[in-house]
């Protein structure tokens, strides 16, 4: 009997253990999630005109008060100016600065261009939230109306976190066509994912239901991401582009990651283009 008492505690001891360790490895993950969801780069990246030709520093002031830089890329000279603007919301990850490429591949094709950077990044005040971001996109997209391009003429360019971001700005303000670049179909889903042994769904603060906002949409959707995406699984990306109900194009990149340089090239951008001309007219 003794040698069963002993065994009794032993085992209880242990489950007590166990479950301290999954308590506070709840807690943690409850406490450090912002971490894991938000990667800023929160360095200013400079003058636009010192990077991009042509690029304009701008001011966003958003509804809760803060100032964010951001960059206004007009159409390349060169080219016929599409009047057609691109609202470009970036991933959880960098700033700007790393957007300049595609911002020129764009201008060369006769888009203007804004690049969002979001609050903490870029050198921005403030908290990255879901809630902050959208006011963040909501304050680009009343920049791009006061330049005149109102929404029926602005196209919503999502990278990732940033398709969470124009899928909610969409709903409120319908644009011309809405491209998204790498989509999860909610950032649940994404964390399930990465983080099976975590109760994802109930830990979340921030809940980026990408899904559910582009099947109810009316707007016309791109969807494009690569095959081999460790990040975003390419099944979640396939899941919104059945669910548009307006899918003009669902293109898959053979062989290409969540970041790799095809994703930010002119692929991508011809992608815009065609929406763009579906939505809009060439």
């Amino acid at each position: 009997m003794a040698a069963l008492r002993r065994a009794v505690r032993a085992a209880a001891l242990t489950a007590g253990v166990l479950a301290g360790v999954a308590g506070l490895a709840v807690g943690v993950a409850w406490l450090g999630q912002d971490a894991l969801v938000y990667h800023p780069d929160r360095s200013s990246p400079g003058p636009a005109a010192s990077t991009v030709d042509g690029g304009v520093d701008v001011t966003l002031v958003t509804a809760d008060g803060l100032d964010l830089a951001a960059w206004f890329v007009p159409p390349s000279a060169e080219v016929r100016d599409r009047e057609v603007a691109v609202l470009v919301a970036a991933g959880n990850g960098g700033n700007r600065l790393g957007r300049a490429e595609l911002a020129e591949l764009l201008a060369e094709r006769g888009f203007a261009i804004l690049l969002l950077d979001y609050r903490g990044y870029g050198g921005n005040p403030g908290r990255p939230t879901e809630v902050g971001l959208a006011l963040d996109a909501q304050a680009a997209q009343r920049a791009l109306a006061e330049r005149g391009y109102p929404p029926e003429r602005t196209i919503y360019f999502g990278e990732s976190l940033g398709a969470g971001v124009v899928a909610t700005l969409q709903a409120e303000v319908p644009p011309a066509g809405l491209l998204l670049r790498s989509p999860f179909t909610s950032f649940a889903d994404v964390g399930a994912h990465h983080y099976p042994f975590l109760p994802v769904e109930a830990l979340l603060r921030d809940r980026y239901t990408v899904l559910d906002h582009v099947a109810a949409t009316q707007v016309p959707v791109t969807v494009v991401h690569g095959d081999r995406d460790d990040i975003v699984p390419p099944a979640q990306s396939e899941a919104v582009a059945r669910a548009a109900p307006r899918l003009v194009e669902h293109l898959v990149l053979p062989g290409a990651g969540h970041n790799d340089a095809l994703m930010f090239g002119p692929r991508i951008a011809d992608a815009v283009v065609r929406l763009a001309d579906h939505a809009v007219g060439g």
